[in-house]
């Protein structure tokens, strides 16, 4: 069984409304085991409304739509599905009782436009709104095919819309069966390479056809890999998850650092707690995203201790006893940075993000050099600016985090690298 959603106004489709109604429309559909296969937006006129119905009729067996259904001249959705489906829009006289009775209650004149909203196509069933003017839509609609499809229309108001799926379509969907297949999804985050880099190292997990699923895609420089199962049972669902995210963290090792909501700073924070020590940072390519990261995840717990944010080298040095490193360049400051931090905030470890030092004379292209000091020395890291300009601090901050990170791991032997005991 899958599902369309559709979303009509012009301040949708005009970028003026963003659509958090399907987003969760789709969360809950899938929570039925309903696959939903489009998301479709339509603006406030008559015939592209119509031609959007009726693809979706041909295509989908459960449509929910949103928006369209008050009083004002351009709310069509009433006009345009019962064009879509050829049959007369008639009053239903208890719906329109049901409208009278809101404007009463509130102590209000109902305008005469208020009684289009009473009339439904025929065959219709009326979807109850208790506390708004704009009665929902249910309606069975036969199609060329021989099959048929539902179709359910709600206000755009989103306390209304979720009140009625929660009043009226979750049991009328799983009266159709909707909830007879689990959905479950999960999702790994992954940092330290590209989707393409990641790609190839799991070819066989991204392909087409696989069950369970697995997706890809980039956000702000971390990678994450969305897990979809579907089966008859959650733990039929659990049990071909568990057995991909085995093979994904064999493929991809070190480079997946976490599940879900959590963020490179979370781990990281994580991993100082278990060892009881301490972190303080300095920064100069970030904008003081470090700082800002890792003192949200620390809470205030003491193992972050704090940072240094600067715009430049000169401007570090006046907060941290460079001495005569100025003149160093690269590798160099990074490395002075973090001693000097580990020092002044007398931590365990210091954590540096250097400047940006040029590779050439054309300064075409530039690196980004890290640090990080501990009782043992100091590792050095770097890596390449050259990226898009909006992510560069997320991109070099999130670099700084994870050589943290990877410096706060138990070594592991292969073997051993499960879910539970290589990133938990």
């Amino acid at each position: 069984m899958n599902a369309e959603i559709l979303a009509i106004g012009d301040e949708i489709t005009g970028g003026q409304l963003l659509d958090t109604n399907s987003q969760w429309l789709s969360q809950r559909l899938g929570e039925l085991g309903v696959r939903v296969l489009y998301h479709s937006t339509v603006g406030d006129e008559l015939q592209p409304c119509i031609d959007v119905f009726r693809s979706a009729i041909q295509r989908a067996d459960i449509i929910i739509s949103t928006g369209g259904l008050g009083p004002t001249a351009d709310d069509l959705t009433r006009e345009a599905l019962a064009a879509a489906v050829d049959r007369r829009l008639v009053e239903v006289p208890e719906a329109l009782e049901h409208i009278r009775q809101l404007f009463s209650r509130r102590k209000r004149e109902m305008p005469t436009s208020n009684e289009l909203q009473a009339y439904f196509p025929v065959g219709s069933r009326v979807v109850p709104n208790p506390n708004g003017t704009a009665p929902g839509i249910d309606l069975d609609i036969p199609r060329t095919d021989g099959g048929h499809c539902r179709f359910f229309a709600l206000p755009g108001v989103p306390a209304e819309m979720r009140e009625m799926w929660q009043g009226y379509l979750l049991a009328a969907l799983r009266g159709m069966g909707a909830d007879g297949r689990v959905i479950l999804r999960r999702n790994i985050k992954c940092f330290g390479a590209g989707e393409s880099q990641l790609e190839s190292l799991m070819p066989d997990l991204i392909r087409r056809g696989r069950i369970p699923r697995v997706g890809i895609n980039a956000s702000r420089a971390t990678i994450i890999l969305r897990i979809v199962a579907e089966g008859d049972s959650e733990e039929q669902c659990r049990v071909q998850i568990e057995a991909t995210v085995a093979e994904i963290h064999q493929h991809l090792g070190t480079l997946v650092y976490g599940e879900g909501d959590e963020e490179l700073q979370d781990v990281a924070i994580r991993l100082l707690r278990q060892r009881g020590q301490t972190l303080a940072s300095a920064e100069i390519s970030t904008a003081g995203l470090v700082a800002q990261w890792m003192a949200k995840a620390g809470s205030g717990d003491g193992h972050y201790r704090g940072g240094l944010v600067a715009v430049d080298e000169t401007t570090m040095a006046r907060l941290l006893p460079l001495g005569s490193v100025l003149s160093l360049l690269g590798e160099s400051f990074a490395r002075a940075m973090a001693i000097a931090c580990r020092e002044r905030f007398q931590t365990d470890f210091g954590l540096a993000v250097g400047p940006l030092s040029p590779v050439s004379d054309t300064g075409e292209s530039k690196l980004v050099h890290f640090a990080l000091a501990s009782a043992n020395g100091v590792e050095t890291f770097h890596v390449s600016s050259g990226i898009h300009p909006d992510i560069v601090g997320d991109y070099c901050a999130k670099h700084a985090i994870n050589l943290a990170r990877l410096a706060f791991m138990p070594v592991l032997a292969p073997e051993n690298r499960g879910i539970d005991r290589f990133c938990r």
